[in-house]
Protein backbone atom coordinates (compact mmCIF):
# COMPACT_ATOMS: atom_id res chain seq x y z
CA UNK A 1 0.00 0.00 0.00
CA UNK A 2 2.81 2.40 0.91
CA UNK A 3 4.53 1.80 -2.44
CA UNK A 4 1.25 2.43 -4.28
CA UNK A 5 0.81 5.77 -2.50
CA UNK A 6 4.36 6.81 -3.40
CA UNK A 7 3.74 5.84 -7.04
CA UNK A 8 0.51 7.88 -7.15
CA UNK A 9 2.32 10.90 -5.69
CA UNK A 10 5.10 10.60 -8.25
CA UNK A 11 2.61 10.41 -11.12
CA UNK A 12 0.75 13.45 -9.77
CA UNK A 13 4.02 15.33 -9.48
CA UNK A 14 4.91 14.54 -13.09
CA UNK A 15 1.65 16.06 -14.29
CA UNK A 16 2.09 19.19 -12.17
CA UNK A 17 5.44 20.13 -13.72
CA UNK A 18 5.29 23.59 -15.26
CA UNK A 19 7.76 24.18 -18.07
CA UNK A 20 8.87 27.56 -19.34
CA UNK A 21 11.99 29.01 -20.91
CA UNK A 22 14.50 29.45 -18.10
CA UNK A 23 16.73 31.82 -20.02
CA UNK A 24 17.32 33.52 -23.35
CA UNK A 25 20.83 33.20 -24.76
CA UNK A 26 22.22 35.74 -27.20
CA UNK A 27 24.32 33.86 -29.75
CA UNK A 28 26.75 36.64 -30.68
CA UNK A 29 28.72 39.16 -28.66
CA UNK A 30 27.59 42.47 -30.08
CA UNK A 31 25.97 42.73 -33.51
CA UNK A 32 25.65 39.48 -35.47
CA UNK A 33 28.17 39.45 -38.35
CA UNK A 34 26.52 40.26 -41.67
CA UNK A 35 23.65 42.31 -40.31
CA UNK A 36 25.57 45.27 -38.90
CA UNK A 37 23.43 47.79 -40.78
CA UNK A 38 20.03 46.30 -40.01
CA UNK A 39 17.67 48.76 -38.29
CA UNK A 40 14.47 46.72 -37.98
CA UNK A 41 13.19 45.79 -34.52
CA UNK A 42 12.17 42.28 -33.49
CA UNK A 43 8.44 41.92 -32.83
CA UNK A 44 5.79 39.28 -32.24
CA UNK A 45 2.17 39.14 -33.37
CA UNK A 46 -0.72 36.76 -33.93
CA UNK A 47 -0.99 35.82 -37.60
CA UNK A 48 -4.55 35.45 -38.85
CA UNK A 49 -3.20 33.72 -41.96
CA UNK A 50 -1.13 31.15 -40.04
CA UNK A 51 -3.51 31.05 -37.03
CA UNK A 52 -0.61 31.17 -34.58
CA UNK A 53 1.89 33.51 -32.96
CA UNK A 54 4.83 34.54 -35.14
CA UNK A 55 8.06 36.41 -34.49
CA UNK A 56 9.51 38.67 -37.19
CA UNK A 57 12.37 41.10 -37.87
CA UNK A 58 14.89 39.03 -35.91
CA UNK A 59 18.28 40.77 -36.06
CA UNK A 60 19.91 39.42 -32.89
CA UNK A 61 19.74 35.59 -32.95
CA UNK A 62 18.90 33.94 -29.64
CA UNK A 63 18.11 30.59 -28.05
CA UNK A 64 15.14 30.08 -25.74
CA UNK A 65 16.31 27.44 -23.28
CA UNK A 66 13.93 24.78 -21.95
CA UNK A 67 15.78 22.75 -19.33
CA UNK A 68 14.64 19.38 -18.05
CA UNK A 69 12.31 20.18 -15.12
CA UNK A 70 13.24 19.18 -11.60
CA UNK A 71 11.94 15.69 -10.85
CA UNK A 72 12.24 14.54 -14.48
CA UNK A 73 15.09 12.22 -15.42
CA UNK A 74 17.58 13.93 -17.75
CA UNK A 75 18.27 11.77 -20.79
CA UNK A 76 21.45 13.68 -21.66
CA UNK A 77 19.95 14.58 -25.05
CA UNK A 78 19.66 18.13 -26.41
CA UNK A 79 17.75 19.35 -29.45
CA UNK A 80 17.96 22.70 -31.21
CA UNK A 81 14.54 23.53 -32.70
CA UNK A 82 14.42 25.79 -35.77
CA UNK A 83 10.85 27.03 -36.48
CA UNK A 84 9.71 27.82 -40.01
CA UNK A 85 8.06 30.80 -41.69
CA UNK A 86 9.64 31.27 -45.10
CA UNK A 87 12.56 33.25 -43.63
CA UNK A 88 10.03 36.08 -43.19
CA UNK A 89 8.77 35.07 -39.74
CA UNK A 90 9.01 32.26 -37.18
CA UNK A 91 6.05 30.13 -36.10
CA UNK A 92 7.42 30.42 -32.61
CA UNK A 93 4.80 28.39 -30.70
CA UNK A 94 3.50 25.68 -33.02
CA UNK A 95 6.93 24.93 -34.48
CA UNK A 96 9.07 25.86 -31.52
CA UNK A 97 7.98 26.39 -27.94
CA UNK A 98 5.18 23.78 -27.92
CA UNK A 99 7.61 21.05 -28.99
CA UNK A 100 10.32 22.34 -26.64
CA UNK A 101 7.98 22.07 -23.64
CA UNK A 102 6.92 18.56 -24.60
CA UNK A 103 10.47 17.31 -25.10
CA UNK A 104 11.77 18.90 -21.90
CA UNK A 105 9.05 17.11 -19.96
CA UNK A 106 10.42 13.86 -21.46
CA UNK A 107 13.96 14.58 -20.24
CA UNK A 108 15.39 16.34 -23.31
CA UNK A 109 16.92 19.80 -23.06
CA UNK A 110 15.40 21.90 -25.85
CA UNK A 111 16.66 25.13 -27.41
CA UNK A 112 14.29 27.14 -29.64
CA UNK A 113 16.33 29.07 -32.20
CA UNK A 114 15.29 32.55 -33.31
CA UNK A 115 17.42 33.03 -36.43
CA UNK A 116 17.74 36.09 -38.67
CA UNK A 117 14.95 36.88 -41.13
CA UNK A 118 14.13 39.01 -44.15
CA UNK A 119 12.96 42.48 -43.08
CA UNK A 120 9.21 42.95 -42.65
CA UNK A 121 8.05 46.54 -43.22
CA UNK A 122 4.44 45.96 -42.11
CA UNK A 123 3.00 44.40 -38.96
CA UNK A 124 1.71 41.37 -40.91
CA UNK A 125 4.73 39.28 -41.97
CA UNK A 126 2.64 36.36 -43.26
CA UNK A 127 0.59 38.51 -45.66
CA UNK A 128 3.71 40.39 -46.71
CA UNK A 129 5.43 37.12 -47.58
CA UNK A 130 2.47 35.90 -49.64
CA UNK A 131 2.45 39.20 -51.55
CA UNK A 132 6.18 38.87 -52.23
CA UNK A 133 5.71 35.31 -53.50
CA UNK A 134 3.70 36.69 -56.42
CA UNK A 135 7.13 37.58 -57.81
CA UNK A 136 8.97 34.45 -56.71
CA UNK A 137 12.22 35.27 -58.51
CA UNK A 138 12.58 38.59 -56.67
CA UNK A 139 11.58 37.00 -53.38
CA UNK A 140 14.18 34.24 -53.73
CA UNK A 141 16.86 36.78 -54.67
CA UNK A 142 16.03 38.85 -51.58
CA UNK A 143 15.90 35.79 -49.34
CA UNK A 144 19.12 34.04 -50.50
CA UNK A 145 21.63 36.12 -48.48
CA UNK A 146 19.43 35.91 -45.37
CA UNK A 147 19.32 32.13 -45.66
CA UNK A 148 23.12 32.12 -45.44
CA UNK A 149 22.97 34.24 -42.27
CA UNK A 150 20.27 32.00 -40.79
CA UNK A 151 22.44 28.96 -41.54
CA UNK A 152 25.29 30.57 -39.61
CA UNK A 153 22.90 31.13 -36.72
CA UNK A 154 22.06 27.42 -36.74
CA UNK A 155 25.74 26.51 -36.55
CA UNK A 156 26.29 29.05 -33.80
CA UNK A 157 23.40 27.54 -31.84
CA UNK A 158 24.98 24.09 -31.99
CA UNK A 159 28.31 25.57 -30.94
CA UNK A 160 26.66 27.07 -27.87
CA UNK A 161 25.02 23.77 -26.90
CA UNK A 162 28.27 21.83 -27.32
CA UNK A 163 30.28 24.34 -25.30
CA UNK A 164 27.68 24.40 -22.51
CA UNK A 165 26.72 20.71 -22.54
CA UNK A 166 27.91 20.04 -18.98
CA UNK A 167 25.88 23.00 -17.69
CA UNK A 168 22.67 21.34 -18.90
CA UNK A 169 23.63 17.73 -18.19
CA UNK A 170 23.91 17.04 -21.92
CA UNK A 171 26.15 14.44 -23.54
CA UNK A 172 28.20 15.68 -26.51
CA UNK A 173 27.23 12.52 -28.42
CA UNK A 174 23.50 13.30 -28.06
CA UNK A 175 23.13 16.80 -29.54
CA UNK A 176 20.85 17.18 -32.54
CA UNK A 177 18.66 19.59 -34.47
CA UNK A 178 15.11 19.60 -35.86
CA UNK A 179 13.76 22.10 -38.38
CA UNK A 180 10.29 22.91 -39.69
CA UNK A 181 9.84 24.20 -43.27
CA UNK A 182 12.40 27.01 -43.66
CA UNK A 183 13.86 25.86 -40.36
CA UNK A 184 14.56 22.52 -42.03
CA UNK A 185 16.88 24.34 -44.43
CA UNK A 186 18.68 25.83 -41.44
CA UNK A 187 18.95 22.37 -39.87
CA UNK A 188 20.17 20.67 -43.05
CA UNK A 189 22.76 23.40 -43.57
CA UNK A 190 24.31 22.40 -40.23
CA UNK A 191 24.53 18.82 -41.49
CA UNK A 192 25.43 19.17 -45.18
CA UNK A 193 27.26 22.51 -45.29
CA UNK A 194 29.13 22.77 -42.01
CA UNK A 195 32.91 23.01 -41.79
CA UNK A 196 32.94 23.52 -38.02
CA UNK A 197 33.48 20.83 -35.41
CA UNK A 198 30.01 21.51 -33.99
CA UNK A 199 27.92 19.22 -36.16
CA UNK A 200 24.69 17.53 -35.02
CA UNK A 201 24.61 13.85 -34.09
CA UNK A 202 21.08 13.48 -35.43
CA UNK A 203 18.68 15.59 -37.48
CA UNK A 204 14.95 15.84 -38.22
CA UNK A 205 13.28 17.58 -41.16
CA UNK A 206 9.58 18.41 -40.89
CA UNK A 207 7.92 19.42 -44.21
CA UNK A 208 11.22 20.91 -45.32
CA UNK A 209 12.10 22.21 -48.75
CA UNK A 210 15.90 22.24 -49.01
CA UNK A 211 17.11 23.76 -52.29
CA UNK A 212 18.60 21.58 -55.03
CA UNK A 213 22.14 22.84 -54.40
CA UNK A 214 21.91 21.81 -50.73
CA UNK A 215 20.51 18.40 -51.65
CA UNK A 216 23.50 17.90 -53.98
CA UNK A 217 26.04 18.43 -51.20
CA UNK A 218 28.07 15.36 -50.19
CA UNK A 219 26.82 13.27 -47.31
CA UNK A 220 28.21 14.31 -43.92
CA UNK A 221 31.38 12.52 -42.82
CA UNK A 222 29.69 11.60 -39.54
CA UNK A 223 26.93 8.99 -39.81
CA UNK A 224 23.90 11.13 -38.91
CA UNK A 225 20.53 9.42 -38.36
CA UNK A 226 17.62 11.40 -39.79
CA UNK A 227 13.85 11.57 -39.22
CA UNK A 228 11.74 13.00 -42.07
CA UNK A 229 8.05 13.91 -41.92
CA UNK A 230 5.65 15.71 -44.28
CA UNK A 231 2.17 15.57 -45.82
CA UNK A 232 1.38 14.62 -49.42
CA UNK A 233 -1.09 17.49 -49.75
CA UNK A 234 1.51 20.15 -48.81
CA UNK A 235 0.16 23.38 -50.35
CA UNK A 236 3.70 24.52 -51.18
CA UNK A 237 4.32 21.30 -53.13
CA UNK A 238 7.33 20.47 -50.95
CA UNK A 239 6.51 16.80 -50.29
CA UNK A 240 8.88 15.62 -53.07
CA UNK A 241 11.77 17.42 -51.35
CA UNK A 242 11.26 15.28 -48.26
CA UNK A 243 11.34 12.17 -50.42
CA UNK A 244 14.52 13.37 -52.14
CA UNK A 245 16.10 13.95 -48.75
CA UNK A 246 15.05 10.48 -47.62
CA UNK A 247 16.47 8.90 -50.79
CA UNK A 248 19.76 10.77 -50.36
CA UNK A 249 20.19 9.30 -46.88
CA UNK A 250 19.01 5.87 -48.02
CA UNK A 251 21.44 5.81 -50.95
CA UNK A 252 24.23 6.96 -48.63
CA UNK A 253 23.57 4.03 -46.32
CA UNK A 254 22.75 6.25 -43.32
CA UNK A 255 19.89 5.51 -40.87
CA UNK A 256 16.73 7.30 -41.98
CA UNK A 257 13.00 7.12 -41.26
CA UNK A 258 10.26 8.71 -43.39
CA UNK A 259 6.64 9.45 -42.44
CA UNK A 260 4.57 10.80 -45.33
CA UNK A 261 0.95 11.45 -44.34
CA UNK A 262 -1.86 11.63 -46.90
CA UNK A 263 -3.30 14.82 -45.40
CA UNK A 264 -1.98 17.50 -43.12
CA UNK A 265 -0.96 20.34 -45.42
CA UNK A 266 2.02 22.56 -44.81
CA UNK A 267 2.80 23.98 -41.38
CA UNK A 268 0.88 21.49 -39.25
CA UNK A 269 3.55 21.60 -36.54
CA UNK A 270 2.14 20.84 -33.10
CA UNK A 271 -1.37 21.87 -34.14
CA UNK A 272 -4.38 19.53 -34.14
CA UNK A 273 -6.55 18.77 -37.17
CA UNK A 274 -8.17 15.49 -36.07
CA UNK A 275 -6.06 13.70 -38.67
CA UNK A 276 -3.45 10.93 -38.38
CA UNK A 277 -0.75 13.57 -38.92
CA UNK A 278 -1.56 14.90 -35.44
CA UNK A 279 0.44 11.98 -34.01
CA UNK A 280 3.68 12.76 -35.86
CA UNK A 281 5.38 13.90 -32.61
CA UNK A 282 4.61 10.48 -31.10
CA UNK A 283 6.39 8.85 -34.04
CA UNK A 284 9.31 11.25 -33.57
CA UNK A 285 9.53 10.20 -29.93
CA UNK A 286 9.43 6.52 -30.97
CA UNK A 287 12.36 7.24 -33.26
CA UNK A 288 14.28 9.06 -30.50
CA UNK A 289 13.76 6.05 -28.23
CA UNK A 290 14.99 3.67 -30.93
CA UNK A 291 18.09 5.85 -31.36
CA UNK A 292 18.61 5.61 -27.57
CA UNK A 293 18.19 9.38 -27.24
CA UNK A 294 15.11 9.20 -25.03
CA UNK A 295 14.00 6.88 -22.24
Amino acid sequence: MKNKIILILLVALSFSVSVKAQETVKLYNGVAPGSENWKQKEAQTYSELFKTEVVYNVTSPTLLVYKVPQGVQNTGTAIVIAPGGGFQSLSINREGIDLAKRLSEKGITAFVLKYRLVETITNDPAKEMMDKLKDRATFEKQTAPVIELAAEDGKKALEYVYKNASKFGVKASQIGIIGFSAGSTVAMQTVLNNNTTYVPNFVASIYGGPAADLLQKPMPKKVTPMFVCAASDDQLKLAPRSIQLYNKWLDGGYPVELHMYEKGGHGFGMGKQNLPVDSWADRFEDWLKYQKLMN
